[in-house]
């Protein structure tokens, strides 16, 4: 748990219930396709999961830095019992760690994960599984166009793309719950809107990042 203790010590993570999550959800096992690997094999994987650097996944896509991954879970500030909506959910490491959260205290939380790419999103809901988090009705894993949104299981508490766009996609905005909180990387910046009782958004940005597009 080196990387969480650093990551602390850096202050990306700040929150106890993230923390937490942060703790209970090993990246490792958000790394590799293969549920029986050699003992070689999984002291890479391990190794590498305490890198703090994005890492392939295939398709074009990536696993994030956790430093970013800390601070856009920070800017969402999810809690116990929220519904949340994680688009562009790739590898499913960001999945569980908020499936972690709503669902601490046994809370009735809910992720919605949602992947356009469909051998990512079975590698994904895969990885998800193993935590318990699809049986147990916490996750729900969609294909299609996170764009979109999920109108089905709308309005959520947060969303949480992880792939950047060009703007803020409409139907976000409109299956946002008032003061529900999206967070979203836009060309090259991390931005938080925060919905307010009339409807509007509340937005600041944050430069400097990078990420794979949303597609």
């Amino acid at each position: 748990m080196a990387l969480v203790d650093g990551l602390i010590k850096t202050g990306y993570l700040k929150t106890g219930r993230i923390i937490k999550a942060f703790r209970a959800i090993r990246r490792a096992d958000f790394l590799s396709p293969m549920p029986e690997i050699s003992d070689r094999e999984n002291r890479v994987i391990n190794q590498l999961a305490e890198l703090n650097e994005a890492l392939p996944i295939g398709f074009g896509q990536t696993i994030s830095q956790p430093a970013v991954v800390a601070f856009m879970l920070e800017l969402l500030d999810p809690y116990p019992g929220q519904k949340i909506l994680d688009v562009g959910s790739g590898s499913g490491w960001t999945t569980a760690l908020l499936a972690e959260i709503v669902a601490a205290g046994k809370k009735n939380g809910k992720v919605v994960a949602i992947e356009r790419i469909p051998a990512l999103r079975d590698f994904g809901r895969n990885n998800v599984a193993r935590y318990g988090f699809i049986a147990s009705g916490v996750v729900s894993y969609e294909l299609g166009d996170g764009r979109l949104g999920f109108p089905k299981e709308a309005s959520f508490d947060r969303i949480l793309a992880s792939a950047a766009g060009e703007a803020l996609s409409v139907a976000w905005k409109d299956q946002l719950n008032p003061g529900g909180i999206i967070v979203a990387p836009l060309r090259h910046s991390i931005w938080k809107f925060t919905k307010v009782e009339d409807g509007s958004l509340l937005a600041v940005e944050y430069p400097g990042f990078a990420f794979v597009p949303l597609v």
